[in-house]
């Protein structure tokens, strides 16, 4: 018989039924009706093409090839316990994957991954640079995070830090040389520009002293608020964001949830 096609409920009622040698008694612990567990020993029986249960003066009785099951079904009962526990132990475990957008490591987690990861020594944390929506079918990743419009993916939730703008930012006393790291800004490049591939290397060059960029507020604000750049300008809201994604059941692992809520009470 195939795995796709064992009868796992029916199993765990025969199971019961044959600890207690009572229907009712096993439906007492399994909370059923006795005639839900008669149910499902006959409709095990006419599956198996076996007799599983007799009744005798003493009660009911396992038929010896019921008897002879039972040792196998009980391991491999104790094996899915088994693994389902070593399932739940690696959801606790301090051992993560983070797929991260460029730019946003150095400015905005890595700052709040230090805090976490003072207050929880064991853990391990594996970094993965990010330049498209993460595939979670296919990348070995606990949580992402993003930068870009909501993430749009069948099964994938993102909570977005912040409503974003992007604002001109420059060292005192910095040339207003732009610093463009966005398609639509590069494409109409004035004379001097200096053009990067993402916004964390804009911030790079502003903090450099070489020009100005125009960058996401969520990467600036720390050196904003530190005093290394100045503001030349007004921000301007924009529709991207940043976001921290992942599938539904990994929103559920404990070490994703209390990763999640650190990040965002820094």
């Amino acid at each position: 018989m195939r795995r796709s096609l064992l009868p796992l409920n029916a199993l765990r009622v025969f199971d019961a039924a044959a600890r207690t040698l009572s229907f009712a008694k096993a439906a007492d612990e399994l909370a059923v009706t006795p005639a839900a567990v008669g149910q499902q020993i006959r409709a095990l029986e006419e599956t198996l093409g076996v007799i599983l249960f007799r009744r005798s003066p003493k009660g009911l009785e396992l038929t010896p090839e019921a008897e002879a099951a039972l040792p196998a079904l009980r391991a491999g009962f104790l094996g899915l316990e088994e693994s389902v526990e070593t399932l739940l132990s690696g959801q606790a475990a301090t051992r993560l994957a983070i797929a991260v957008a460029r730019g946003a490591l150095r400015h905005w987690l890595a700052p709040r991954l230090e805090t976490w990861l003072a207050a929880n020594p064991s853990a391990s944390v594996r970094i993965l640079p990010l330049d498209a929506p993460v595939d979670f079918t296919q990348a070995n990743v606990d949580l992402a995070l993003s930068f870009g419009p909501p993430p749009d993916a069948e099964g994938v939730f993102g909570r977005k830090l912040a409503d974003e703008a992007v604002v001109p930012v420059a060292r005192p006393g910095a040339p207003d040389r732009p610093v463009l790291w966005r398609a639509i800004e590069q494409a109409q490049a004035p004379p001097g520009a200096i053009m990067v591939s993402d916004a964390g290397a804009a911030l790079e060059w502003a903090l450099a002293g070489l020009g100005v960029a125009r960058v996401p507020q969520t990467l600036a604000a720390a050196t904003l608020a530190a005093g290394e750049l100045e503001t030349r300008g007004d921000p301007e809201p924009i529709a991207e964001a940043y976001w921290l994604c992942a599938p539904a059941p990994q929103w559920k692992s404990p070490k994703v949830r209390a990763l999640v809520e650190a990040l965002l009470a820094a």
